[in-house]
């Protein structure tokens, strides 16, 4: 299965995803049967190795797909991107890790809180980890989980970042997820304690950055030479950007036979102030569409010539997938301004995406300013140390 064919499945239950998204919304869970058909589908699968029965395929493809789904229903589009980039993480881990999770079937889903809140007190053969973590998105729906933690030495100090491997047996969700966007993403409470993990789960996050990660041994494709801080910040940026295009066609489609009632009456389509809107709404999600591309494909060509990836390139990538998400933002609030009063009504499908695509952009991975200093200490000649690179 190519990631062409992929797509052209998933655009077959867009129609279903879209009529099921205001349940979404309301009931704060995605349907067990909509993760299904995307895992029928290889969504799930598009950047998992082929040795596991994945993919591995261009990551543009999978962010195509993403941005279609968050286009019909802005949860389902969040929780695809976000347990769709897990298989190429675990990828990086040591094959060990790898074969105890796809060893059975290459349909196993993944969750993740990345945030270094766990504690590793090293023991023999690994670690004892604990920790509370939230926001773990569409975890109800998989059996390991990516959780983030801190080495804690013999004084008490941390010594090391971690990114942890650990099964559904050995941890609790706590549901308490409440939001005023995203609502159906079910980004709950995560709780681990006094687990072993044994040292194969355990991945030095610094070695991911530096892209020398262990799995690299073995998944030797060039989907694998990428760096977590462009594929992973790209899944985020995407899925904001995907709901706000997806609200932006909703949007010309429900105006073009709009009549005004105030401010003199009339056509909408015919107001030129409403014309310019929509020309600048439709720049700016083009714009963020096409840098974000851009720069995952030229990575891409890099990893696939054997080529050392530019520190430029890297730096590029993370402000043009920031500014994405400000993109998104300034679209989404122009659609959000000139809809109308009807667009304020709860469930409404431009109201409903204005509260996801906000909600999608306070993620750590969008944080715009501190992506946007980076490149500019980059563009300065100043030293940079970021995970998220």
């Amino acid at each position: 299965m190519s990631g062409d064919k992929v797509l052209e499945t998933v655009r077959g239950l867009l129609p279903g995803i879209a009529e099921r998204a205001r349940t979404v919304d309301e009931k704060g869970r995605i349907p067990a049967e909509t993760i299904r058909e995307l895992a029928d589908a290889g969504v799930f699968r598009m950047l998992q190795p082929a040795r596991y029965g994945g993919l591995e395929g261009d990551p543009v493809a999978f962010y195509r797909a993403v941005r279609e789904i968050a286009g019909a229903c802005g949860s389902t589009g969040w929780v695809t991107a976000v347990l769709g980039v897990h298989p190429w993480q675990l990828a990086l881990f040591p094959d060990e890790a790898q074969r105890e999770v796809w060893g059975n079937g290459p349909d196993v889903l993944l969750a993740s809180s990345y945030a270094p809140i766990g504690r590793l007190a090293p023991v023999e053969g690994g670690y004892e980890f604990s920790g509370h973590w939230g926001f773990s998105s569409g975890c109800e729906f998989a059996d390991w989980a990516l959780l983030g933690g801190l080495v804690v030495g013999a004084e008490g100090r941390p010594v090391d970042f971690m990114t942890v491997l650990v099964p559904r047996a050995d941890y609790e969700i706590r549901r308490v997820w409440d939001s005023m966007g995203l609502r159906g993403t079910a980004s709950d409470d995560i709780v681990v304690e006094r687990a072993f993990v044994p040292a194969h789960r355990a991945m030095r996050n610094y070695d991911q950055a530096q892209l020398r990660a262990p799995g690299c041994k073995v998944n030797t494709g060039p989907l694998y030479r990428m760096p977590f801080g462009t594929i992973f910040t790209t899944t985020v940026a995407t899925a904001v950007v995907g709901a706000v295009e997806g609200c932006y066609h909703s949007y010309v489609e429900a105006m073009r036979d709009r009549i005004r009632l105030s401010l003199g009456g009339g056509r909408f389509v015919e107001d030129q102030f409403s014309q310019v809107a929509v020309a600048r709404a439709a720049s700016e999600i083009d714009a963020a569409i096409l840098q974000t591309e851009r720069n995952v494909r030229e990575m891409y060509e890099h990893a696939l010539a054997g080529t050392r990836i530019p520190m430029e390139l890297r730096l590029r990538a993370r402000r043009d997938q920031v500014r994405a998400t400000e993109r998104a933002i300034e679209a989404i609030d122009i659609l959000f301004k000139t809809a109308g009063g009807n667009s304020l009504r709860r469930g409404h499908v431009i109201e409903r995406a204005w509260r996801d695509a906000h909600a999608g952009s306070v993620h750590v991975a969008n944080d715009a300013e501190r992506a946007l200093a980076m490149y500019g200490r980059g563009e300065f000649g100043l030293k940079i140390e970021d995970n998220l690179l």
